[in-house]
C-alpha cells in the first residue's frame, strides 16, 4: 500500500460484505501521513538520550529540564520499533517529523478564530434562548492554562467550558430576564457563577411580543 501499487478497495468500507465489488486505487501517486500522540513515546527517547551520573560531581537530568517538544525532536527510528510499531512499518516511512506542543496563544486561537470554534458554538446556543455570551479575555486564557496544565490540548477545550456552564445553560431557558451572560476569570479558577446582564421590565415585554408575532406568522401564511 505504502511503496505504490494497485490496491482493491471496498466502496462502502469494512468487511462486512466481503462477496461486494471492489474498487482499484493506484496508490503511486497518494502521499501518506501517519500521525498520532504516541503517549509515553518520550520515556524511550528519554531513556535513550539522557544519561544522569552518580556522585557529588554526577549530572542528575530531571524529567522538568526538557519539555516534549525538545525531546520529541530528538526521535529515531529505533524509538519507534521500542513503541511497538513493527520494523517493516516503519521503514516504509521515510520522513519522521514532530509537532510542537501548543501553547496558550494558539489554545486561545483555536477558542475564538475558527469558523466553527468552540466559542462561536456557545454563542450559537445560547442566542437560541435570546441571550448573549461573552468570555473576556483572562477568562479565555484561564481556560487554555487550565487545558494545558491537564495536558489534554485542544481536545479538552470543550469539556472545560462544558463544566464551567453546565448549570447555567440548564438555568436559562426557565428565565427571561436574561439578555447577556459574561465569562469571567472568577468562574473559570475559582468556580464563581457568571455575570449576568438583566433585561429591564420593557424589554421583557416586548421580547415575549416578539416570540408571539413570530409563532403567529407561520399560522396566518398557512390561512
Amino acid at each position: 500500500l505504502l511503496e505504490g501499487s494497485v490496491v482493491n478497495v471496498p466502496p462502502q468500507g469494512g468487511r462486512k460484505h466481503p462477496d461486494q465489488k471492489m474498487i482499484p486505487v493506484n496508490t503511486k501517486n497518494i502521499l501518506f501521513i501517519c500521525g498520532g500522540a504516541f503517549d509515553g513515546m518520550e520515556r524511550i527517547v528519554r531513556h535513550r538520550t539522557e544519561k544522569s551520573e552518580i556522585g557529588f560531581s554526577g549530572t542528575v537530568v530531571g524529567k522538568k529540564d526538557h519539555n516534549l517538544t525538545d525531546v520529541f525532536r530528538q526521535i529515531e527510528t529505533g524509538d519507534l520499533v521500542k513503541y511497538g510499531l513493527i520494523p517493516e512499518l516503519v521503514g516504509r516511512l521515510p520522513v519522521i517529523t514532530v509537532l510542537e506542543e501548543l501553547n496558550e496563544e494558539a489554545l486561545i486561537e483555536i477558542l475564538t478564530k475558527p469558523k466553527n470554534a468552540i466559542v462561536r458554538q456557545y454563542q450559537v446556543l445560547f442566542a437560541m434562548e435570546d441571550v448573549d455570551i461573552e468570555f473576556t479575555p483572562e477568562a479565555l486564557k484561564a481556560i487554555a492554562h487550565q487545558a494545558i496544565e491537564r495536558k489534554t490540548g485542544a481536545r479538552g477545550l470543550r469539556s472545560i467550558i462544558e463544566a464551567l456552564l453546565l448549570d447555567t445553560m440548564f438555568e436559562i431557558p426557565s428565565r427571561t430576564d436574561v439578555a447577556k451572560v459574561i465569562v469571567t476569570e472568577a468562574v473559570v479558577t475559582a468556580k464563581a457563577k457568571p455575570d449576568y446582564v438583566l433585561r429591564t421590565a420593557e424589554q421583557i415585554e416586548a421580547l415575549k411580543a416578539e416570540k408571539t408575532a413570530a409563532q403567529a406568522a407561520p399560522q396566518s401564511s398557512q390561512v
